[in-house]
């Protein structure tokens, strides 16, 4: 059934329903009791991950709706070696009797249809890019691109991860090795797993809404249609992994987008670390998942004490050179950092930095605190 239409069943999985002797179900929400139809108990079973409404029939598709030479291409990939219709017949039940006909499963259009749109015309992905940090909406909306990207789920990765890779941004940051990098604003991986996410794991039996990827200045939202499956809640989903469509995951792990099954979403924490980011944020509201990644934009804004002090020690009534201001950036970051790690990280001689350094302290901005050990620099508050 349409989302609007459907009964909230989050508020179902989260909780108690119960039968009576007439196989008749109830959940209690607050005070009252609400008997639950056939849609109700349907969607809850696909939520708890008894079924899969990947396996649901289509009752109105034929062959003539399947693209079968790109099935050949797939099964020419696996490795398989009878017809691309045995394939459909004898693999995964995309192909089953239902009601004595001949019938195709959701999974079936999705993966291998010419046109899944015709029977979801919502299943499918919506790119939207803002000017700012927030929507904005009526006549100063700040939307600058909107695409949406449809066909089988293996045009609508392909379309979508080739797109967002034109629209990400650069930053340069200090590394640990104390070398300024450049790398884009999000990890690579970490961006790709929460769109493969998003269209692998989607509930396509929601049909009134799609996946949207909305880009700000400094963060990035996947919003996906349906509620975290099974087990899996935002308190562990590092660790516990319950796939809601397997067989189109397992059709995404051949393509090289699925590495193995429940790794990704540790490693997207991982590498945000690694890289200095926030770690990613997922979300569960209204029917919808949302997954989060907040860029050096953000980060800079959290560190903004940090800024102002540089912005403090650094005046108009202080005139330094590029490479003294570079120097005491630095410091600020690491004041145990050695000589000969600033003239690499500023890829210039220790004589510069000795200069630039002797400039600061010129200028009552910097002392050096030394120890039979470990020195460290000090920067002085100006007065």
């Amino acid at each position: 059934p349409p989302r609007s239409t459907l009964f909230p069943y989050t508020t179902l999985f989260r909780s108690n329903v119960v039968t009576n002797s007439a196989d008749e179900a109830f959940i209690r929400i607050g005070d009252k009791s609400k008997k639950l139809d056939f849609n109700d108990r349907l969607q809850l079973t696909y939520a708890k991950g008894e079924r899969y409404y990947e396996d649901a029939p289509i009752v109105d598709a034929t062959l003539d709706d399947i693209d079968f030479n790109f099935v050949n291409e797939y099964i020419k990939k696996i490795g398989y070696h009878k017809s691309a219709l045995d394939y459909l017949k004898e693999n995964n039940d995309f192909i089953f009797n239902f009601k004595d006909k001949e019938t195709i499963s959701s999974a079936c259009i999705l993966l291998f249809g010419k046109n899944p749109q015709r029977f979801f015309p919502r299943a499918r992905v919506r790119f939207v890019k803002f000017d700012g940090t927030e929507a904005i909406p009526g006549r100063e909306m700040n939307v600058i691109k909107d695409e949406i990207f449809n066909g089988k789920i293996l045009d609508m990765v392909n379309d979508s991860i080739n797109y967002f890779k034109t629209q990400i941004k650069e930053h340069t940051f200090l590394g640990e090795d104390g070398l300024f990098k450049t790398v884009p604003e999000y990890p690579e991986f970490c961006w790709k797993e929460i769109i493969v996410n998003a269209i692998g794991h989607r509930d396509y039996g929601i049909k009134g809404t799609d996946i949207q990827i909305k880009m700000f200045d400094d963060h990035v939202t996947v919003e996906s249609p349906g509620i975290f499956a099974g087990t899996v809640k935002d308190t562990n989903l590092r660790n516990n992994h319950f796939s809601r469509n397997p067989k189109i995951m397992e059709f995404l792990k051949v393509y090289d987008f699925v590495q193995e099954f429940g790794e990704g979403v540790d490693r997207m924490y991982n590498e945000m670390a690694s890289s200095g980011l926030p770690e990613p944020i997922y979300k569960e509201k209204d029917s919808m998942i949302y997954a989060t990644l907040r860029n050096k934009d953000y980060s800079d804004k959290v560190n903004d004490k940090v800024n102002d002090k540089v912005n403090d020690k650094v005046n108009d009534k202080v005139n330094l050179t590029d490479n003294a201001i570079k120097i005491l950036e630095l410091i600020m970051k690491d004041p145990k950092i050695t000589r000969i790690k600033m003239a690499k990280a500023i890829n210039k001689s220790e004589a510069t930095v000795n200069r630039a350094i002797r400039e600061l302290k010129d200028n009552n901005l910097l002392d050096e605190k030394k120890s039979d050990k470990n020195g460290s620099w000090v920067i002085k508050v100006k007065k």
